[in-house]
């Protein structure tokens, strides 16, 4: 008889990330995939040499109840940003771009755990989430692990999930009320060729290529706003996909696609509404507030869920100046508007100076909730790397779930045996050892 008990998968998952230390990954398909793919050369050097750690040979284990927790968190925060009390509260602090309501959801949300002794908590909501596309192409790049009881299995599930996200953003598309067929895409950033990411960007053009529409990589500097239409040269653009960090559209090179998203002239996702209601930081200090919530009329099981779930967050105030001070060695902060690790400071690395300069700025103060480990064969050496969660969503669903592997304050893709991590869910039998499948949420 199967027996199922939650601690003892939080249990063995841990035990594996511990002990298990197969390489995955098969690097000569991960070739083959991109050599199969238009701008194939480039691709291969670009992650295969180029960026070295942008992805990792290892794959990462987490209990199916952390991942189940980690979704009842997010159906918690998708439920309260729905409501218009929080919408009004929230867009109060928000750019006038944010005000302007379309009716696209936004592609690709991130939201990225921490998994601690008390469960998985939510550090952050990103709006550009970069990486899904990389986890793709992870997924069919996996070998089966046969050395270790592990017994790890990718089964491949390519072209479901390439069919999601083209599906996405065709949703996105009629959402927009646009009944003719999606035909050109613009995939924007700043200087998209000396972007990290550029490799994604790629890996995306085709995609969309392979499913009959047109994409180009440009940056908004590129574009312009004429005729009632948002125009790349002599292109009409239907869709902009925003990789942009200006969320708000505030930026000179950035008007001409403000003003054809305000005008209606293009679908553009993801949109600075959803930076306002996601991943503005100032929104898990209200997130994580029992007055605020109560106030709004949040029942006790969300709450419970939320407070739980969320690194407790509030906003820097310079009347707090000394308390911060005192408790900076247990929080981490984060500039309101921040991405990644930019402008990100851990308490017990802050100097004076720099305190000094967060009182003059919009920060949050969060809980310094420390990451999970994977633990590592690199050479001769057993290697500690730290890890976070990213789950992939729309429409407040889970798509997809990938990890990132680091060393130091945040990710960076800079750490041998780093990068993003394909995710192996631990199913929560405890009796006869478990067969590990994979996990596609």
């Amino acid at each position: 008889m199967t027996v199922f008990d939650n601690h003892l998968g939080l249990q063995r998952a841990k035990q594996l990330n511990r002990d298990c230390h197969c390489l995955s990954l098969d690097r000569r398909q991960l070739r083959r995939e991109l050599a199969a793919q238009p701008h194939g050369d480039s691709l291969c050097r670009m992650i295969c040499e180029e960026r070295p750690h942008l992805i990792s040979d290892a794959a990462v284990f987490v209990a199916e109840a952390s991942l189940q927790k980690q979704r009842d968190i997010i159906a918690a925060i998708e439920q309260v940003i729905a409501l218009p009390a929080y919408q009004q509260r929230v867009l109060a602090y928000a750019p006038p771009s944010a005000r302007f309501q379309p009716k696209a959801r936004g592609v690709f949300l991130g939201y990225d755990f921490h998994l601690d002794d008390e469960g998985p908590k939510l550090i952050e909501i990103n709006t550009n989430a970069g990486g899904a596309l990389i986890n793709l192409l992870l997924t069919k790049a996996h070998k089966a692990c046969e050395s270790c009881p592990c017994q790890l299995d990718f089964p491949n599930s390519a072209l479901d999930a390439e069919q999601a996200i083209i599906g996405m953003f065709q949703a996105e598309w009629r959402l927009e009320g646009r009944a003719q067929t999606l035909r050109n895409v613009a995939i924007v950033d700043a200087a998209p060729d000396r972007q990290y990411m550029l490799p994604e960007f790629l890996l995306f053009q085709n995609l969309f290529a392979k499913h009959g529409i047109n994409a180009l990589i440009c940056d908004p500097g590129e574009l312009a706003f004429r005729d009632g239409g948002l125009w790349h040269g002599q292109t009409v653009i239907d869709l902009v996909y925003n990789r942009l960090t200006d969320f708000a559209l505030e930026l000179p090179a950035q008007q001409a696609l403000l003003q054809a998203y305000l005008a209606g002239a293009a679908v553009v996702t993801p949109h600075p509404r959803n930076h306002a209601l996601y991943a503005d930081k100032r929104n898990l200090a209200v997130l994580t507030d029992p007055v605020a919530l109560r106030a709004m009329g949040i029942d006790s099981a969300t709450q419970t869920v939320l407070l739980q779930g969320i690194a407790n967050t509030i906003r820097v105030e310079e009347q707090q100046a000394d308390a911060l001070w005192q408790q900076r060695k247990q929080l981490f902060f984060k500039p309101a508007k921040g991405y990644g690790s930019k402008a990100a400071y851990r308490g017990d690395k802050l100097t004076r100076r720099v305190f000094g300069e967060i009182l003059q700025t919009d920060y949050v103060a969060q809980a310094l909730v420390q990451p999970s480990e994977r633990q590592l064969q690199i050479g001769d050496h057993a290697v500690e790397l730290k890890l976070d969660l990213r789950h992939y969503v729309y429409q407040g669903q889970t798509q997809t779930v990938c990890a990132r592997l680091y060393q130091g304050q945040t990710t960076n893709f800079r750490t041998p045996g780093g990068g993003f991590a394909q995710v192996v869910a631990v199913p929560q039998t405890t009796e006869s050892a478990p067969v590990l499948s994979s996990q596609k949420a």
